[in-house]
């Protein structure tokens, strides 16, 4: 068992009231994802409240994410998706579709909010979230996170524009997350401390799933060489790694397909 690294600090947190965005995903079997992410990642699951083919993922006494079991009989993508923090669903799910983006499912009122699964205009699926009542989760300790983001897509500029619209993002309202132009990349920072990296270079049309365009979640690991073995052993397998400023990622697949990346990077950005 490896576990999360407890030392990242400069990320933004994920859980609590005022998260801007949490993560969740979808897979075939809850039981084999619950015992893969236990292993490879140190988590403990408890029964969610959206039914029995839901949990929450626990880090410690903190939830990081939720999982998901769906039939096979939905055509649902076996995936991680971000879902961001909205204040009204519906309003977010019009500027979707406004935007020439599209909305596959809601909004749905489940649990203690409204949800949306939707897709950029590049393909890349996300969530959003509005929370119609107070949260009784602890929230992540101060300016940590469990996990950041990256979009792989077309073209960062570009995406950058419509998520910004969607989200109000670098609106100059209070608490919304500011963009920033730097290198080849954008990154997105909410409360000073980044939550998502966006990348161009993405291709449509491609056979590999890691160069179309798509929404990375990225978990930061303790041991990163023993988190790969321990992700291998466990029916996961190894489908890329990449070294560069400042660390390494490898991406992963588990047992069910689903895509993840860990990375011992301190920082995101």
């Amino acid at each position: 068992m490896t576990g999360s690294d407890p030392r990242t600090a400069s990320a933004a947190p994920l859980t609590g009231p005022a998260a801007p965005c949490w993560v969740t995903l979808m897979t075939r079997n809850l039981e084999t994802a619950e015992r893969f992410y236990t292993q490879v990642l140190g988590w403990s699951f408890r029964p969610g409240r959206l039914g029995a083919d839901y949990a929450v993922a626990y880090q410690g006494e903190v939830p990081v994410a939720g999982v998901f079991a769906v039939s096979s009989a939905y055509q649902v993508a076996v995936a991680w998706t971000p879902y961001f923090a909205v204040e009204d669903a519906d309003v977010a799910a019009a500027r979707v579709r406004e935007r020439s983006g599209t909305v596959a499912v809601g909004p749905l009122t489940l649990g203690k909010g409204r949800g949306v699964l939707a897709s950029d205009r590049d393909g890349a699926s996300f969530g959003l979230w509005e929370r119609t009542e107070a949260s009784a989760s602890p929230p992540a300790p101060a300016g940590h996170a469990h996990a950041w983001l990256r979009l792989r897509t077309h073209n960062a500029f570009d995406a950058a524009i419509f998520y910004g619209e969607v989200l109000d993002w670098a609106s100059g309202r209070p608490g919304c997350c500011d963009v920033a132009y730097e290198g080849d990349e954008v990154i997105v920072r909410c409360g000073g401390h980044p939550l998502a990296r966006i990348s161009s270079g993405a291709v449509e049309a491609a056979v590999d799933p890691l160069v179309r365009p798509h929404w990375q979640v990225q978990f930061p690991v303790v041991d990163l060489a023993a988190t790969v073995s321990a992700a291998e052993r466990h029916g996961g397998a190894l489908v890329e790694e990449r070294t560069g400023f400042g660390g390494t990622e490898v991406t992963l697949r588990d047992p069910d397909g689903a895509l993840f990346a860990v990375t011992d990077l301190r920082s995101p950005a």
